[in-house]
């Protein structure tokens, strides 16, 4: 695998750090600032509503710039974002940055990950994507539990401090390591838009949705669910979470080897086993060491599928991947922040700790149904999965060339 996609996984790894760091520094942060634990909460959901749209815009604002210029603007944007919050005076600066700080998201993986597919051999990129992705993974084995640490022991504002000089280490490494690849000639802003014509590139979106907000449902709520109603102490939810990340880790790496072997199988295999184990966790909950090995399966399942779903996009929008791309990051956060609410809701409807598992089988199941359907579509379309309809001579001769 080339250098490249070091610089482009540390990059990733601070991405991921200050995502997920602030959910075990709301306490701190709440109390120096004076405000309520949930308005501090709208440090988690600026966050994520940052992602949702700043990928669409960040990439579409990006359009005349080549990817590897965007892709040190994005990383300038998260270091300016994460210094503002390191240093804010005041809440609302803070929240700014933020945001300032989440707009970089979703463009950068999008961006990153057609980057990373171009780096390497037509049976590579599933693979290239994952090593990218890994940064993310590692940053909640690692980046997060350190992150929380550093900011309970000596001051939040330190954690971000070290997360911008993260973004800094990213940059510098995207500048040298990243070769120049400017953006495919005859390919404009509509021919990005038009990737959204294509049935296939929606359907692997909706499954983006629905998979991945399966594992969110669950993972939400895993503090109360693993205290109450499994019996652990408030302070084991942190290596629990750890071994979520290392599931995470594993499956991310598996989900690009195997994808590139056998795409739709993977998402089968890996949609349908989620599926099957959040069902479970609503029994396995009730014991320690089984909820602990669930929690990892969880991990596991839910990231094996990320790979496959993002190289999916990329087929299906091929030739002008870019903005699909990047919109498929914001899907994610979508379906973390649509499965996060109905989870609540079973909550609150008296159904316990546990319903929201069942809230993310039902998702995952979703999902596979999606992926048997695409594949049905295809097989009776009967064209090449990287062709686009109505995409223009620019875009198929860039397909060639891939």
């Amino acid at each position: 695998m080339p250098l490249a996609l070091l610089a482009l996984a540390i990059g990733a790894f601070g991405i991921g750090t200050t995502e997920f760091v602030i959910m075990g520094l709301l306490p701190q942060v709440a109390g120096d600032y004076g405000v309520s634990i949930p308005t501090a909460g709208y440090l988690v959901t600026g966050y994520a509503l940052g992602v949702m749209f700043g990928a669409p815009l960040m990439t579409v604002l990006g359009t005349k710039v080549s990817r590897k210029r965007m892709l040190m603007a994005l990383m300038g944007l998260f270091i300016v974002g994460n210094l503002l919050s390191a240093l804010a005076p005041a809440f609302a600066v803070m929240l700014i940055g933020r945001i300032v700080a989440s707009l970089a998201h979703g463009a950068f993986f999008g961006i990153g990950s057609v980057v990373a597919a171009e780096l390497v051999a037509p049976d590579k990129k599933a693979g290239a994507i994952s090593m990218m992705f890994t940064g993310l993974t590692v940053a909640n084995v690692v980046g997060v539990p350190l992150g929380t640490l550093v900011g309970q022991s000596v001051g939040w504002r330190v954690t971000f401090a070290i997360v911008a000089a993260l973004g800094v280490v990213g940059l510098a490494g995207i500048a040298r390591l990243v070769p120049d690849m400017p953006k495919p000639e005859g390919v404009r802003l509509r021919h990005e838009l038009a990737a959204f014509k294509n049935v296939q590139v929606l359907l692997a979106m909706a499954m983006t949705v629905l998979g991945f907000g399966g594992v969110f449902a669950a993972i939400t709520y895993i503090a109360p669910m693993m205290t109450h109603v499994t019996g652990f102490a408030d302070g084991s939810v942190t290596w629990l979470l750890v071994l979520f990340g290392l599931g995470m880790v594993g499956g991310n790496l598996l989900g690009g080897k195997f994808a590139d072997r056998a795409l739709m199988p993977m998402l089968y295999v890996s949609l349908g086993a989620l599926a099957v184990v959040l069902a479970l966790f609503t029994l396995t909950a009730h014991d320690k060491l089984l909820s602990a090995v669930t929690i990892a399966l969880i991990g596991a399942l839910g990231f094996a599928t990320v790979p496959p779903l993002q190289k999916r996009v990329l087929d299906q929008a091929h030739g002008a991947p870019t903005l699909a791309s990047a919109v498929n990051i914001g899907a994610f956060n979508l379906g973390n922040a649509l499965s996060a609410w109905l989870g609540g809701l079973v909550i609150a409807a008296g159904f316990g700790y546990t319903a929201p598992n069942w809230v993310g089988a039902a998702l995952a199941a979703g999902a596979l149904l999606l992926a048997f359907l695409s594949a049905a579509l295809e097989r009776r379309a009967g064209v090449p999965s990287t062709v686009v309809t109505g995409a223009a001579p620019a875009e198929q001769r860039t397909a060639v060339h891939h």
